[in-house]
């Protein structure tokens, strides 16, 4: 059976995205129709839209969502018709060298389903992150749904990408530990979930940095002790804020090479810098090699916040129903599949935290 439902397209390059019918499969061996509740509008769309990931257009816009299993494939176990569950666009296959060694969470394998969506005259679709969850309908690899408890679905589909990711790298990928320093650099959804993220692995210090006064003050009702605008000398500020020697870890959340330069330059001697922000594939860093060596400590990346969404999700769920994690915050404004380029400008406009789509 083929399900004909609605899906928002990027069709061409910088184009507008258009609302569409969609066909949709049933699943079949190690897949999952779910059946799309909220999803959030995050970057990464934007970016495929601008052609900033590759250019196998049309795409079936959308990844940071929860939903409903409608139906799985066969031989699907660990997920049913009925749960509800958040996806995640690193399904891992646990048999590559990464899972072996009981690293799961750098997957060097992952996968999605392996049926096609199509437009209705039979034009293969690329969904986003293999997700493509602006539609009433989506169909994933069964890895890719995370069964949590049943919660508010704008909030939880959010654990999707952008909070998951920002608070992995404070509390995975850095780790940061209980009374450090810690700067995130860039205030968005991603930051912000980065410094809340800080907070409650235990910094006694989490100081924000943006260009954006507005974006310092969500940041401020996310927990952070100091805000410092980038306007002036970032470098300078953040040193003065730690005692002269600099935040054990800087988190750069915009992924630009003149901010990773900052959290390079502004970490304490031996601390930690974590890029967890997107670069473009057209940025060039350049740092002098002695630099890295004198400087010492640690220089990483954060892949997805380093999650394993079986063990995080769940975790954040309950940590935001226990009052210790303030995921709804990250929701600005509720609108349907026909806001998502409106939401678009807003998001370049700095207006929202998260736009999310609700079914």
């Amino acid at each position: 059976m083929v399900h004909e439902v609605r899906g928002v397209v990027a069709r061409a390059k910088g184009a507008p995205v258009s609302l569409e019918t969609i066909l949709v499969p049933d699943p079949g061996p190690g897949e999952a129709l779910v059946q799309v509740q909220a999803c959030g509008v995050c970057h990464t769309d934007l970016h495929y839209r601008e052609g900033g990931i590759n250019d196998e257009f049309p795409f079936l816009l959308g990844h940071e969502a929860a939903g409903v299993v409608e139906s799985v494939g066969p031989d699907v176990t660990h997920v049913k018709p009925g749960d509800f569950v958040v996806l995640n666009w690193r399904a891992v296959c646990g048999q590559c060298r990464a899972c072996k060694r009981g690293r799961p969470w750098y997957c060097f394998d992952t996968h999605n389903a392996t049926q096609k969506m199509t437009l209705a005259d039979g034009t293969v679709l690329s969904p986003a992150l293999g997700i493509g969850a602006f539609a009433d309908k989506t169909l994933v690899a069964a890895g890719q749904c995370t069964v949590v408890s049943t919660v508010d679905p704008a909030a939880a589909g959010l654990l999707g990408c952008g909070v998951m990711a920002g608070f992995g790298a404070a509390v995975n990928t850095a780790p940061v530990q209980q009374g450090d320093t810690v700067a995130v650099i860039g205030c968005g959804g991603v930051g912000n979930a980065a410094i809340a993220g800080a907070l409650y692995a235990g910094a006694r210090q989490v100081i924000a940095v943006d260009l954006d006064d507005r974006k310092l003050g969500w940041a401020r009702e996310f927990g952070a002790t100091h805000t410092v605008n980038a306007t002036g000398d970032v470098v300078a500020e953040l040193r003065a804020l730690t005692g002269g020697f600099g935040p054990d870890v800087v988190i750069d959340a915009v992924g630009r090479p003149e901010t990773f330069r900052q959290a390079f330059d502004a970490r304490d001697l031996a601390g930690t810098v974590v890029l967890v922000g997107v670069p473009n594939p057209t940025m060039v860093l350049e740092i002098p090699l002695i630099e890295i060596f004198g400087h010492g400590g640690q220089t990483k990346s954060s892949w997805y916040g380093d999650c394993l969404p079986e063990r995080d999700f769940p975790l954040l769920v309950d940590l935001w129903q226990q009052g210790r994690f303030p995921l709804d915050r990250f929701v600005s404004e509720r609108i349907g599949l026909d806001g998502v380029e409106a939401a678009f400008h807003k998001m370049e406009r700095g207006e929202v935290l998260r736009s999310v789509v609700v079914l």
